[in-house]
């Protein structure tokens, strides 16, 4: 196997808001039909689709390295994100053993990780 990507699927809950969200958070959409786009940012790609099954989105969660967690941190605050969408959740960074990290909480509930590992 020489794999290329990987291209989670994910539900949400009001479709043209999360895509919306997502635009705002620096992605490219590409509509592949009425209810499923991808979307892109440098080399991380997924696909949001028109469906939402609680215990499914409830339980997604996505890990992203970043460069530096304080950084990417500024850039989210700078959006407003929380202020354009009152259901999204913001989680400031935390400093753990492994290295950094903080959270966003899509308008579905996907809980996305956003971390730095240490340099040993």
């Amino acid at each position: 196997m020489k794999p290329i990507s990987i291209r989670p699927f994910f539900g949400a809950k009001h479709f043209d808001l999360s895509r919306e969200f997502y635009k705002d958070l620096g992605f490219k959409e590409h509509i592949i039909s009425p209810n499923l786009s991808v979307f892109h940012y440098l080399s991380i790609s997924f696909y949001l689709q028109d469906a939402y099954v609680k215990d499914w989105v409830d339980n997604t969660m996505v890990f992203v390295e970043v460069e530096n967690v304080d950084d990417f941190w500024a850039e989210l605050l700078s959006l407003n994100l929380t202020h354009k969408y009152p259901m999204v959740r913001l989680v400031p960074p935390k400093t753990l053993d492994w290295g950094k990290e903080c959270f966003v909480h899509d308008p579905s509930g996907i809980l996305w990780h956003f971390g730095t590992f240490k340099n040993d």
